[in-house]
């Protein structure tokens, strides 16, 4: 039986993310360094990537800004 799954912190996330989109080290050096699997690390990298455009258009701050009630 496994045992329980990690969660990690959105900051501890994007902190990989950023370190593998730098490309300063390999996603072997970042596996090492962080314990983090190399399917994970793509997949946050991914994720980093994708996100950028919505920043940049304004989606990110409608999701962010709490609605209003009238």
């Amino acid at each position: 039986m496994a045992g329980k799954r990690k969660n990690y912190s959105a900051d501890f996330k994007a902190k990989v993310a950023l370190e593998a989109i730098r490309g300063e080290a390999t996603i072997a050096e970042l596996v090492a360094k962080h314990g983090v699997h190399q399917t994970v690390i793509h997949s946050w990298k991914r994720q980093a990537l994708e996100g950028m455009a919505a920043i940049f258009s304004g989606k990110a701050e409608a999701r962010a800004r709490p609605r209003r009630r009238q």
